[in-house]
């Protein structure tokens, strides 16, 4: 794969690093709007980029914690084109969580699964509430 010229991939990431200080001071807005910027600098097709992945999947992970369930999907889909995602547990596990919450459940099994044969339980306990994400896979008999 092609490395993106040094200026571009300068640029990309300070945009990047602008969504991530927005995301961590909890406004997923501006830090969606800083990562869609560096993604319309991704030259086309866009999606051959490892920078696909991890913005769209940032972008996901934003309107996740906005309650965006819908629009957290889409991006999470979108990610899932992209460099090195199929094998990245924290896509699966957040797309499984977005899909449960707009009651495509097997769709979220399938994604929670994937997730969880990537990482294990880890995944599960990276963050609050992950062991109820995990009872849904055991109470599917998915895992034990």
């Amino acid at each position: 794969m092609n490395s993106l010229p040094d200026a571009l991939h300068q640029r990309i990431e300070v945009l990047s690093e602008q969504g991530n200080q927005h995301f961590d001071a909890g406004r997923q807005a501006a830090a969606i709007s800083a990562w869609q910027a560096a993604l319309e600098l991704l030259p086309p097709p866009a999606v051959q980029w490892e920078a696909w992945t991890w913005l769209q999947t940032a972008i996901g992970d934003a309107y996740f914690q906005l309650g965006n369930f819908a629009a957290a999907r889409a991006a999470l889909l979108d990610a899932l084109n992209g460099p090195g995602a199929q094998e990245n547990p924290f896509v699966h596990y957040r797309l499984g969580q977005a899909s449960s919450r707009l009651g495509q459940e097997a769709d979220a099994r399938e994604h929670l699964l994937r997730a969880y044969m990537l990482d294990g339980e880890d995944i599960f306990h990276a963050e609050p509430g992950g062991e109820g994400w995990l009872g849904l896979l055991r109470q599917a008999g998915l895992v034990d």
